[in-house]
């Protein structure tokens, strides 16, 4: 009795300890109406058929319908024709014009206006592989997905069904009523309509095109979110960013780091390293170093602000910058707290506490204008208001100084030439020979004064009514009475190249971007069966394993997702994966059927002989 125990126990330990050997495939269960055999020409195979009811298979969770198929049970394999239906549970249904099935791989393949659903979309396309143990189905023929918002097309496409993802390459396309997304390659979730996108990418609608080679995009929500070489084009304005954020529903966008926003009609760039911009109000705000540049052909003009805004239609653009603003082109310089220029009079307006440099000129006043000629990039005259005051650096020591309560000055060929000041002048002016010996320091009143300049340096004054004036010799003059009340001279502060309009202001970190990381790199659809395993495809299936090749024109690998480069259009290949041979099978198995005999052939599962009488019967 102990020997029989041990050899039991010897027994169960062995069955427990190789699982495997006690393993075996679980067959393909069907039913059928009719059932023939027929061993010339299907070899150990059952020729199932249509009646009344559709050909059924069952198998692990997939349930299959057909009007004929070919059946061989002993390699568990079939093939199905005609209003072919697979459904695996309430997951996926897909119909075709033909299928085949491994049972011992849970390998698939539909051909023939194959549609694949789920609950959110639905795939089309000529020819699909199914591998039910990867949970993936892959075509390389073209495909379209339908869902609720748009349609997306490619060449070639892969769907995970654990995580309800598409994943296209080649050629890829998405076409909504809004817009036209075209792709090199592109992953979308089903689920929730998000898409993002790998190598050159471009969204064109009516409004604006964006191009990114790396971004995601919610297809429903209508927003998106792009990084790497980006840019948004309107109408009349391009975005680019290294980050950049689009809403379709409420016309905005925003961008992150080395900004640069060009308006294509006034000829302007503004940069920075944060931006809004609202399509509808075509309006832009800047900030983070921002700096609006006005491209003129001789000498362009340099703005700088904390924060810079423009507003208004192209006609009548309007830029407004906010604190510290900082002004510079090539012959002249200035400072403000705020600055407005309004493009279509060429009125610029600097605000509070403003400062110009004209050459070795500076002028101050409670508020400066600016005004550019009509029509013209060059500057046609300036007027400073309340407190004008113009000092320039005498060539040996001191400073020539003229104030009044309002100063105007004109240009030529965007130089000062001509400045007047009115009510309340004087002048505090050293006065030098020829041989620039200095003879005094004269102190003038007057009701007005008027300057001619050369090369931006005083040449004549003229004193016009009510002049009072007198030459001090300079031993008489103190050095404190050699300053005009409200003088202040801010010659440390002149803007000297565009560099110094960021001088004195601490280096900007930008802000660390979230990029959108690549997928990772998954294994080949088609992976090659490692010794033990059984092929994928059954030596009966219409396909050779050439069929399952990986081949050049029908993937990108992951590994290249950066440098993604166009593949070549190659012929399609629909020999024997495609549609074009299935009518002649099709036609010969239906001759095979209505050449024999249903009474005589007739035949059915052994554990369904009620049904098989019932169908005698109906016969007969």
């Amino acid at each position: 009795m102990r020997k029989v125990r041990f050899l039991i126990l010897f027994i169960c330990l062995f069955a427990w300890g190789f699982p495997s050997f006690g393993q075996t495939t679980k067959k393909i269960e069907y039913e059928s109406d009719r059932t023939i055999k027929n061993e010339e020409k299907y070899p150990g195979a059952l020729i199932l058929s249509k009646v009344q009811d559709q050909v059924h298979f069952t198998h692990e969770g997939i349930e299959v319908w057909c009007d004929q198929a070919i059946h061989y049970a002993q390699e568990n394999f079939f093939k199905a024709y005609g209003n072919v239906r697979m459904e695996q549970g309430d997951t996926i249904s897909m119909t075709s014009k033909y299928a085949e099935y491994n049972g011992t791989t849970q390998f698939a393949f539909a051909s023939g206006n194959v549609n694949m659903r789920n609950p959110q979309t639905s795939l089309q396309t000529d020819t699909l592989f199914f591998d039910r143990q990867k949970q993936q189905a892959y075509y390389r023929s073209g495909g379209t997905v339908r869902d609720s918002a748009s349609v997306l097309k490619s060449r070639i496409g892969r769907y995970y069904l654990n995580d309800e993802k598409y994943s296209f390459a080649s050629e890829v396309v998405i076409t909504n009523p809004e817009y036209v997304l075209t792709s090199s390659q592109l992953d979308f979730y089903s689920e929730t309509g998000h898409a993002y996108m790998y190598g050159p990418s471009t969204i064109t609608s009516e409004e604006s095109v964006i191009y990114a080679e790396r971004g995601f995009y919610d297809t429903r929500g209508d927003t998106g979110y792009f990084v790497k070489n980006s840019r948004i084009d309107y109408k009349n304005r391009i975005l680019e960013g290294d980050s950049l954020y689009f809403n379709r529903n409420t016309n905005f966008a925003s961008a992150t780091n080395n900004i640069k926003v060009t308006d294509t009609i006034n000829k302007s760039v503004i940069r920075g390293h944060y931006a809004e911009v609202f399509r509808e109000k075509d309006s832009v705000f800047i900030t983070k170093r921002a700096v609006a540049i006005a491209l003129q052909e001789k000498d362009s003009v340099y703005i700088h602000s904390d924060t810079l805004m423009v507003t208004g239609k192209i006609d009548n653009r309007i830029i407004r910058g906010f604190y510290d603003v900082r002004l510079y082109k090539s012959n002249m310089s200035g400072k403000s707290d705020s600055i407005h220029v309004r493009e279509s009079t060429g009125l610029t307006q600097m605000l509070g506490n403003p400062v110009i440099w004209s050459g070795e000129n500076q002028l101050t006043g409670d508020t400066i204008h600016l005004i550019n000629k009509p029509n013209s990039e060059e500057l046609d005259s300036l007027k400073v208001f309340d407190n004008a005051f113009m000092i320039q650096k005498d060539s040996i020591g001191g400073y020539n100084q003229i104030k009044g309560k309002e100063m105007y000055g004109l240009f030529a060929d965007n130089e000062l030439y001509e400045v007047n000041l009115i009510k309340n002048t004087e002048t505090l002016y050293y006065m030098r020979n020829d041989p620039g010996e200095l003879i005094g320091i004269n102190k003038t009143l007057s009701s007005s004064i008027q300057i001619l300049l050369e090369d931006q340096e005083v040449q004549e004054i003229y004193y016009l009514k009510q002049i009072d004036g007198t030459l001090y010799p300079e031993q008489d003059l103190p050095p404190n009475a050699r300053e005009l009340k409200g003088f202040n001279w801010r010659g440390d502060e002149k803007l000297n190249s565009v560099d110094d309009l960021f001088a004195g202001e601490p280096p900007y970190d930008l802000v660390k971007i979230k990029g959108i990381p690549l997928p990772e790199e998954d294994e080949e659809f088609f992976e090659e069966r490692t010794d033990g395993e059984a092929p994928l495809l059954n030596e009966k299936s219409r396909l050779r394993p050439e069929d399952l090749q990986e081949r050049a024109q029908d993937t990108l690998p992951r590994a290249q997702h950066d440098s993604l480069r166009q593949v070549i259009e190659k012929p399609r290949d629909t020999t024997r994966t495609g549609s074009d041979s299935i009518p002649a099978e099709f036609r010969e198995l239906q001759d095979t059927i209505n050449s024999n005999t249903v009474k005589d052939t007739l035949s059915k599962k052994q554990d369904s002989p009620s049904r098989r009488e019932e169908l005698l019967t109906k016969q007969q």
